[in-house]
């Protein structure tokens, strides 16, 4: 008898659970955010922002005498709760997670909703906001703003409960001379006032979603419901880049998930200088300007991030331990939109060479925790007081992504799975939820069948939750047509580097790539690097034939520097070089310089100093560090470029700038994060931190 699915929209998710976040000082149990109002002002040459948030905070427990928020680096002016100033106190710092603001509230009964008003301010040390200086922008007039707040750094942006474990509604005012964008949607309602920004996020969101981004911005329509903003001198670009896909990308997801919830789906591609490759902030994805090939050959990006606005920020993790329910989910539906827009007949092989690609990943992440199992679970074990940013990587994306696809093939394929997925997205509509819940609605929607029961309580739960080691707990079968193209020419190749054939004797031409997608260059490109290192003549050779150097695609022209300073420098150490000066995305500039110091310290150490006005702090500091090889626990060696360690203060040691347009006075230091009984003054330049503890907050491992 054939099996037929329930209706996705008839099985309900099991009564909400909420598992304590031991990444908040919050009682998440007891209390929960309704809603919050944002009242700022940006100080652009302070590089503060400073205003009142307004919290709703319902009660969920009798009993309860003072709710404790999550703070970081802020300083708190003053607290009232219901209209009455109140003394809040500001508990000593934990390291990684700030300091507990704890706010007496009286006696409060279970559904009580209590209002608290902080006055407050950032400081030169919030972790959240990235500061770009004009020089560091592409159009290179105004100074630019970006937030980057998962996973628990919105906490130096406002004080707040700082969990994934609650949603919350927010509307916001924000006083700036320069215009500024937020995480929600135009408060049309609000009379227009020059300088002055009114926005309101109607859906609930997890705290890590509320976003801010300001700068010299054009928008740009892309569809009806679709748009994006760029820097003036790159909006044209970026129109053509995304216009073709963003609304068909969307309407594709909906046919696969359920109809689009946010309004609208608008992006902003932030200067050249961004470190990161993008972020899901509701209404406002962030994009790093990579993506902008001129040939929409990377436009599939866009899919991960879009696919967020289900898996994540619909449907959220209820703690960071559960973070592969956001990212698994969000790369298992990444790459059924990826089968979805090319189709019936290509698809299915698109989509498994998206799984081929992210295997390595998945292995390079695998064996990063070598030396820390734990994290190499996809429900990772962390110690009290330690940052989920620690156990970042690609295993929750591919590790859970696969544990899905293999779920998926258990239970019969996608007819039987697919109808489930929409089922979970709407079980759990704009909840936070647990691995734990997952599960059980998981079987519940299959309990009509007794033969797809069966087959599910055969799976290893155990390996995969909490599985460690470097392999998945079963082996991952894919379609390989497009991947054994690309391995195919790289075996040619690889004779011509190892001598036993000549390119003459191959016949190598053009036509050889002709057809192929950037992701299989990609991978031909990374078989040639993990294979024989390639001689300079070799290397001229196969740019000769196919031109990468010459590549507008970044992601082949990162594979194809990687290749070609293997060995030597000579013209692609200049090429490289000179590419690297506007490129400020970690995962390229990080990767460029590591190489260029293989073969050309001397030019990689120019190239830098040059350019490090251009590059982001966190950039900078990751660059000084993988160019001289310090290990992460290592003191950085910003000393000896930038500073010098002398002795004095009741002879701790201070470190100071050598040179700084700055004064330095003893009110502008803090203990050192990285050594005890150790002063540091801040760095001018670096306004997330202070010298020595520089690398401590680009290595995303925040004091």
């Amino acid at each position: 008898m054939t099996w037929t699915p329930p209706n996705p929209t008839s099985v309900p998710a099991p009564a909400a659970r909420v598992p304590q976040d031991i990444h908040t000082f919050a009682d998440v149990a007891a209390y929960k955010p309704v809603h919050l109002h944002l009242d700022w002002a940006i100080d652009w040459e302070a590089r503060i922002i400073s205003g009142k948030v307004s919290h709703e905070i319902e009660v969920l427990k009798d009993g309860i005498s003072k709710v404790t928020l999550d703070a970081s680096f802020l300083r708190i002016d003053q607290t009232e709760v219901d209209g009455a100033k109140v003394d809040a106190k500001l508990g000593q710092r934990s390291h990684a997670l700030g300091s507990p603001l704890e706010i007496p509230v009286g006696s409060r009964s279970k559904g009580d909703r209590i209002k608290i008003d902080i006055t407050y301010s950032t400081t030169e040390q919030c972790t959240a906001l990235g500061w770009l200086a004009k020089e560091q922008t592409a159009g290179k007039t105004n100074p630019f703003l970006y937030s980057q707040c998962q996973a628990i750094h919105c906490r130096s942006l406002v004080p707040c409960i700082d969990s994934p474990s609650h949603k919350v509604t927010y509307t916001s005012t924000v006083k700036s001379p320069i215009p500024v964008l937020m995480s929600a949607l135009k408060d049309d309602s609000k009379p227009a006032e020059a300088g002055t920004y009114h926005f309101r996020q109607p859906i609930g969101i997890p705290s890590y979603l509320i976003a801010i981004v300001g700068g010299d911005l054009e928008f740009k329509k892309l569809g009806e419901r679709t748009g994006i903003w760029a820097e003036p001198p790159m909006a044209d670009a970026v129109q053509w880049e995304f216009e073709a896909d963003a609304e068909r990308f969307l309407e594709h997801a909906e046919k696969v998930v359920s109809p689009y919830s946010w309004t609208r789906y608008d992006s902003v591609v932030l200067p050249p200088s961004f470190p990161y490759g993008g972020m899901e902030n509701a209404n406002l994805t962030t994009l790093t300007p990579t993506l902008v090939a001129g040939d929409r050959s990377l436009t599939d990006v866009l899919l991960h991030e879009l696919c967020h606005s289900w898996a994540g920020n619909l449907t959220s993790c209820s703690n960071w331990t559960h973070f592969w329910l956001n990212e698994g989910w969000c790369v298992y539906l990444e790459r059924l939109l990826l089968q979805s827009v090319h189709g019936p007949k290509e698809g299915p092989a698109h989509r498994a060479f998206s799984y081929i690609i992210g295997s390595k990943a998945l292995k390079d992440a695998l064996e990063q925790f070598k030396d820390t199992p734990r994290f190499q679970r996809l429900i990772p074990l962390y110690k009290d007081g330690e940052d989920p940013d620690d156990a970042f990587s690609s295993l929750p994306y591919e590790k859970g992504s696969n544990f899905l696809l293999y779920l998926e093939r258990t239970v019969g394929g996608l007819d039987n799975f697919l109808p489930y997925a929409k089922s979970y997205f709407h079980a759990f509509y704009n909840r936070s939820v647990s691995t734990e819940e997952w599960q059980e609605h998981l079987f519940d929607f299959y309990k009509g069948s007794d033969d797809i029961t069966a087959k599910l309580k055969q799976v290893d739960w155990d390996a995969w939750f909490h599985g460690e080691g470097l392999e998945l707990p079963v082996k991952m079968e894919y379609d390989t047509t497009l991947a054994e193209q690309a391995f195919s020419l790289a075996a040619r190749w690889e004779r011509v580097v190892a001598g036993k054939s000549t390119v003459k004797d191959e016949g190598f031409s053009p036509d050889d790539i002709k057809g192929w997608n950037a992701n299989q260059v990609v991978v031909f490109l990374e078989k040639l690097h993990t294979g024989p290192k390639m001689p300079l003549a070799v290397t001229k050779q196969l740019d000769q034939v196919y031109g990468f150097s010459a590549a507008t695609n970044s992601e082949v022209l990162l594979r194809f520097f990687e290749v070609a300073l293997e060995v030597e420098g000579g013209e692609y150490a200049q090429k490289a070089a000179q590419w690297v000066k506007g490129v400020g995305r970690m995962k390229f500039c990080r990767t460029i310089f590591r190489a260029l110091n293989k073969v050309e310290p001397e030019l990689a150490k120019k190239t830098f100093l040059d350019n490090r006005s251009f590059y982001h702090p966190i950039a900078a500091a990751q660059i000084e560090k993988v160019s001289r090889g310090v290990p992460q626990s290592a003191r950085p060696h910003f000393l000896g470029q930038f500073g010098t360690l002398n002795q004095s203060h009741a002879d701790r040691p201070v470190i100071a700038p050598s040179s700084s347009p700055l004064p330095f006075r003893i009110l502008d230091s803090r203990p050192c994060m990285l050594r005890p009984n150790t002063i540091c003054f801040p760095f001018p330049s670096a306004s997330p931190s202070c010298l020595s503890c520089f690398l401590v907050c680009c290595c995303r491992v925040r004091p």
